[in-house]
């Protein structure tokens, strides 16, 4: 655990549920001191000690009817009669007592301190602690980590003491950069042996995110109980008050005390979010008094899909923290058969594009089909923060009151795009020429991915963006930056990019043209003209002129093609299949793999072939083949670019060898997809060969059990969940997170079709 097995000969391990044999496990510390024994303290004092992180557990509290009970309650081992006392022989120090006696507390404590003593607090503040240590010892000593734990209870002192309270919350530690690994690692370990989440940030930081996120909220609850107590009728008010004001008004019960010493030790961050809140506030009332339906349905609105997004971003993926601490994991059963009528979710390049035109667009654009997965609610989400009212989305329904293509309004803070490569190309392209800065960020796996290759074409163009080492994310755009097109040859097929150049070709001064090497998906160029937009097209090359507007329009999202592909080949190589995916798109720029499966011998068929906002879309019937292993035309790569990674279990059920190549592309998506396609396949006892831009598989080996580790990469997870139907034993598919991020519902639907799939650790 965090490479506590250097400094300890037997590892630390927390007791399971129900255990309390604490002679397994090998303390952290000899001796926890915790000054001050009110719900915080207390509670950690208990949790260390029922968890066996220390020998011994000592307090000290100015209130010994307090420090008495602590003993009697078995809160703590021994009751000090002084901090002196506590401190003395102690190698852990925490101070949890009100943020305001810290620095007097601190001078007590100075004198006792051990020289290899670690020192803690548990404060909802830390800059005040950090100023109140340099006060009293002349600087910030190494050994010195303020923390703060978030959690708590309008329950307070020792009879209160809960050693859960930290099971499941995040700890914060803010330590300097002179902190001692070992020692951080140590308290590290220690919180998450009470259950804890354990972030590290800056004290800066931390004050401003807690200014907003907790001391703010406190402050209006106070406020408003208070205002509502004095009014006249405030007996009638209370009686009927509903749940919802309960449950807000709910922490105006906490301590008086400490949070009037909260918000004077962190008066500056604290005045900061103030002033910003009153003045949309303001902006509110004035909406109100103006009868602004406008105003107010987007703040609301906004407001309402940020609460559920960040809810369900923070459960899973990583607003707060880079890692994400889901794990989740596919279990599949070999065998089974393929049958039914299904619909896959939405298109996600025309759910990510809908949003993008309907926002710039004159008028209410209506949006059917819309995939409500995390990538596309991220675009969705940005534009919000950029001033645009978007209604729902409700079953797939969304609305978007358009303000025009130079509506936007700069974003409060960076635009967070979680693992869309798709939506931060794109909205490159969009915001180049926008008249504010703005910024684009990721998750982990997102800030791994080259972005060079759209950022070097839009400078060509006079825009002004950098990038971190290497090309990489986030993205820095300074606005007030004129664009001029450009004829771009592109090296290397991609919509993204070009999309991204069209996009921005909407601002630029003349003619923005791509050439691109072999034919790419066109839905930007297609829904350009469904806005009334011009798209000038010349076999390989698409223009746009600059200066134009968009009319807002009605879309209806065809099903996605590249979630299709999987129950394509699931149905093709399970025996005895027979499948029919409804309202799939046909669009002529992404039907490679049905074109490829065919090549390889596949039975599929189109089926009530029409067209619905200018995409095609069909019905697809697919049964059971024998498949034969072929050479990829290269024209097909980039038609069927995201649908390889199942192409590959297909290939291994075919007879006969399967050669991909002129894939570059496949390497710098959410994964290197050759190589981790590569390993996987070898993990299950196939041989492939890998080449630079592709593949080599000789089909008919057979695919054993084994655990295939994703990469977090939902394509990888997806295809090895289809290559359980042939394979001879159980497969273990890692990292499945992000398969939300593209298809929800997959589980549930492979499961409907026959697939043997079990996920583990996700909601």
């Amino acid at each position: 655990m965090h490479g506590l097995s250097k400094l300890w000969p037997v590892h630390w391990m927390r007791p399971a549920d129900g255990e309390n044999n604490v002679s397994e496990v090998q303390p952290l510390f000899q001796r926890v001191a915790v000054i001050g024994l009110g719900l915080i303290g207390g509670s950690l004092a208990k949790a260390i000690r029922d968890n066996g992180l220390a020998v011994t557990v000592v307090g000290a509290d100015k209130r010994a009817d307090e420090l008495a009970l602590g003993t009697e309650l078995g809160v703590i081992d021994e009751a000090a009669g002084s901090v002196a006392e506590a401190v003395a022989g102690s190698d852990l120090v925490v101070l949890a007592v009100p943020v305001k006696a810290t620095r007097a507390v601190l001078a007590e404590i100075r004198p006792h301190l051990g020289e290899n003593a670690v020192l803690t607090d548990v404060g909802s503040t830390k800059t005040s602690f950090v100023n109140d240590v340099r006060e009293v010892f002349g600087d910030l000593p190494a050994k010195v980590i303020p923390g703060h734990p978030i959690a708590g209870s309008e329950k307070s002192g020792i009879r209160a003491a809960n050693p859960e309270l930290f099971a499941n919350h995040k700890v914060i530690l803010t330590p300097a950069k002179n902190v001692g690994q070992p020692d951080l690692e140590k308290l590290r370990a220690l919180w998450e042996g009470c259950g804890a989440t354990v972030l590290t940030m800056s004290v800066a930081y931390h004050d401003e995110v807690l200014a907003a996120t907790s001391h703010l909220p406190h402050l209006i609850a106070f406020s408003l109980v208070d205002t509502l107590a004095g009014e006249d009728e405030n007996l009638d008010i209370f009686r009927y008050a509903a749940g919802g004001f309960r449950d807000f008004t709910r922490i105006a019960a906490s301590d008086p005390v400490m949070w009037h010493d909260i918000f004077l030790s962190n008066r500056d961050a604290v005045l900061r979010v103030i002033d910003h809140f009153t003045h949309d506030l303001d902006q509110l009332r004035t909406a109100i008094a103006d009868q602004d339906s406008a105003t107010l349905l987007r703040v609301f609105s906004r407001a309402k899909a940020a609460r559920e997004h960040f809810s369900k971003m923070l459960s899973g993926q990583a607003y707060v923290t880079k890692n994400s601490q889901k794990q989740v994991t596919f279990r599949l059963q070999p065998g089974g058969r393929i049958s039914g009528e299904i619909r896959v979710p939405g298109d996600k390049s025309i759910s990510h594009r809908s949003i993008m035109l309907g926002a710039l667009a004159d008028g209410i654009t209506e949006v059917k089909g819309f995939l409500e997965g995390e990538d596309s609610l991220a675009t969705l989400q940005a534009f919000r923060d950029m001033g645009v009212t978007i209604e729902g989305p409700d079953e797939g329904f969304v609305r978007i009151h358009g303000v025009g293509i130079n509506g936007l309004q700069a974003p409060r803070g960076p635009l967070y795009l979680g693992n869309s490569g798709t939506a931060m190309r794109l909205f490159s392209g969009l915001l180049a020429a926008q008249p504010f800065d703005s910024e684009l960020t990721g998750d982990e796996s997102l800030s791994k991915r080259p972005m060079g290759r759209v950022a070097d074409p839009l400078r060509a163009m006079g825009a002004v963006i950098d990038t971190a080492e290497g090309g990489r994310p986030p993205l820095k755009i300074r606005g007030g930056h004129a664009l001029t097109g450009i004829h771009y040859e592109m090296p290397v097929a991609s919509a993204q990019v070009k999309s991204c150049l069209l996009l921005a070709g909407l601002y630029a001064e003349g003619v923005t043209s791509v050439t691109e090497p072999a034919p790419t998906r066109d839905h930007t160029e297609r829904m350009l003209e469904g806005f009334g937009y011009h798209v000038h097209r010349d076999t390989a090359t698409a223009s746009v002129t600059g200066g134009g507007s968009l009319t807002a329009t009605a879309i209806d999202v065809p099903a996605d093609i590249s979630s299709s592909a999987f129950f394509l080949v699931a149905a093709s190589i399970a025996p005895d299949s027979d499948l029919t995916i409804r309202h799939v798109g046909m669009n002529p720029t992404r039907v490679g793999v049905i074109n490829i499966l065919r090549m390889m011998g596949a039975n599929i068929e189109v089926l009530e072939e029409r067209v619905i906002g200018g995409e095609p879309v069909a019905d697809l019937r697919v049964r059971s083949a024998e498949l034969k292993g072929i050479d990829i035309p290269e024209d097909q790569v980039p038609l069927a670019i995201d649908e390889f990674p199942v192409l590959f279990i297909a290939a291994v059920c075919a007879e006969g060898r399967t050669v991909l190549r002129g894939a570059e592309e496949l390497r710098v998506k959410e994964s290197d997809r050759i190589q981790v396609m590569a390993d996987g396949l070898t993990a299950l006892g196939v041989e492939t060969t890998v080449t630079p831009d592709g593949i080599i598989i000789d089909g008919g080996q057979t695919m054993t059990a084994g655990t295939v580790n994703s990469h977090g990469d939902h394509r990888i997870a997806m295809a090895f969940s289809v290559a359980s139907l042939r394979a001879e034993g159980d497969i273990e598919v890692t990292d499945c997170a992000n398969v939300s991020t593209s298809f929800p519902g997959f589980v549930e639907l492979a499961k409907q079709t026959g697939i043997n799939i079990a996920a583990e650790g996700a909601e």
